[in-house]
């Protein structure tokens, strides 16, 4: 991970998760757990309580969270995805890619912090994206990852914004 201090480059739809995240952990989360601790609070002695030691902890974690997020938010740095052009490929390219098999892949070269997999996202660090990254379409690269190693076409490169789902947190709770 980055410096302390240093900027961390995202995507937009990448800081919109990580400021709903925060909001999700601050105005859901951080409210229930005070609620479970009250609630362990009642039932009397706190020194043999496991609920209410439980609750402590569950709440000392939510605030680490909490104070991670506000860290990184602070300290990211949004890449305007839209305004590349061309067949390079670059942060925020969405790469469409071919293997000698005929299968193609689809990955989004994004940040650290909002790289998934599953959901097609791989991290700017990552052996693949360090592989593609200044390649143009037709290239063919080579990827040495923990499974092997891997030979891939490059078919597309797109610049594409990613849509964002709009919130579903009540309005007024930021």
């Amino acid at each position: 991970m980055a410096e302390a201090n240093a900027r961390i480059p995202i995507t937009k739809a990448g800081l919109v998760r990580l400021k709903e995240e925060l909001k999700r952990r601050k105005y859901v989360e951080r409210p229930q757990i005070v609620k479970e601790i009250a609630e362990a609070r009642s039932h009397g002695d706190l020194s043999e309580n496991a609920e209410y030691h439980a609750a402590k902890d569950k709440q000392s974690h939510l605030e680490g969270r909490i104070a991670q997020l506000e860290d990184w938010i602070a300290r990211t740095e949004v890449i305007d995805v839209s305004r590349h052009k061309g067949d390079r490929v670059v942060f925020g390219a969405t790469v469409t890619l071919s293997d000698g098999d005929g299968e193609e892949v689809r990955y989004r070269i994004v940040g650290e912090l909002e790289g998934d997999l599953k959901q097609g996202r791989i991290s700017v660090t990552s052996p693949i994206a360090r592989a593609l990254i200044g390649k143009s379409e037709g290239d063919v690269v080579q990827v040495r990852s923990p499974g092997g190693e891997r030979e891939y076409e490059i078919s597309a490169v797109e610049f594409v914004e990613e849509e964002v789902p709009a919130s579903d947190e009540p309005a007024g709770s930021s």
